[in-house]
């Protein structure tokens, strides 16, 4: 058995569970409307955080077997089933019920559809556009197959701000991820800017996969010269042992040192920690990359 497998968790990294009523009546409606979101999926860290405090939740749409098998993620492999076209008015009713001002919207990658899946995501955006037009949109999808035809239905829906993670460093990317390219993933976010270079633009980078504090560097590099606005760095958590194992647990202060560093590289906002992830006070990031904004443009 590898030394990696022995890591223990530190003390930094304890989760206060909390089971309000806010967290079981949005658990009961999730499934009450037949509705899957990652924070469940992927087993995310801050669930009780931000369904029982901060009442936020990422709805991810087209079903929840995805047709990758990334080494980092706990979401279901596999064939995936038919398109719900009902779906869009069910997260858009949910938002509604949940009475969100900014919603996140992510989705299992759908190499089975000629679109990748953006046609269901323009429909999302646009209904709960429809029934919330206050409520700020953020997307997280996969990189479509890199087809900028795709891109372009997805952004013609207009979502208020667009992530897509590049997950971790160039040199790791083969060992970490299914299909997509470190490549294919910086394109994509460089596409949206040229696109719609009004839309803010995000990323996310999970360390203590065994990247080097340089590669993490080059990365943010990377990232910037595609155009990304904000970024968000978090600590990689293997979720089953058939997942890669951990590597390296970061400090609390060397997260704070990734973002001084991020920041000083030009990115609005850049949130950093342990149990960030790439939804982690979505609202609060794009509010403030959308003020900064504005004070830039006098």
């Amino acid at each position: 058995m590898s030394r990696q497998k022995h890591l223990r968790k530190p003390e930094w990294l304890k989760i206060k569970l909390n089971t309000n009523e806010n967290y079981k009546g949005l658990k009961k409606l999730m499934r009450e409307t037949n509705l899957h979101t990652v924070c469940e999926e992927a087993k995310c860290p801050n669930i009780h955080e931000c369904w029982a405090a901060r009442r936020t939740a990422t709805f991810m749409i087209l079903g929840d077997i995805c047709t990758r098998a990334c080494r980092f993620c706990a979401v279901k492999t596999g064939r995936p089933n038919a398109v719900d076209w009902k779906e869009p008015e069910r997260v858009a009713d949910s938002v509604f019920l949940m009475n969100l001002k900014h919603v996140v919207i992510t989705a299992v990658a759908r190499d089975d559809l000629k679109d990748g899946g953006a046609s269901v995501f323009a429909e999302t955006i646009r209904a709960v556009r429809r029934k919330n037009p206050f409520t700020s949109i953020e997307v997280l999808p996969s990189d479509m197959g890199g087809s900028v035809e795709n891109l372009k239905i997805l952004l013609d829906a207009r979502p208020d701000i667009f992530n897509h993670n590049i997950e971790t460093v160039r040199r790791l990317t083969p060992k970490v991820r299914a299909r997509a390219t470190y490549d294919t993933s910086l394109n994509l976010l460089k596409m949206v800017k040229e696109i719609e270079p009004g839309i803010p633009v995000k990323s996310s980078i999970m360390v203590g996969l065994g990247e080097e504090r340089e590669e993490i560097i080059e990365a943010m590099d990377d990232l910037r010269r595609s155009g990304v606005d904000i970024l968000t760095i978090g600590q990689y958590l293997q979720p089953t042992g058939k997942h890669l194992p951990v590597e390296k647990y970061y400090h609390p202060d060397e997260f704070r040192e990734l973002r001084a560093i991020a920041l000083s590289k030009g990115f609005s906002h850049c949130e950093a920690g342990p149990l960030v992830r790439s939804s982690y006070h979505a609202d609060e990031q794009v509010r403030g990359t959308i003020e900064k904004k504005k004070l830039k443009e006098g």
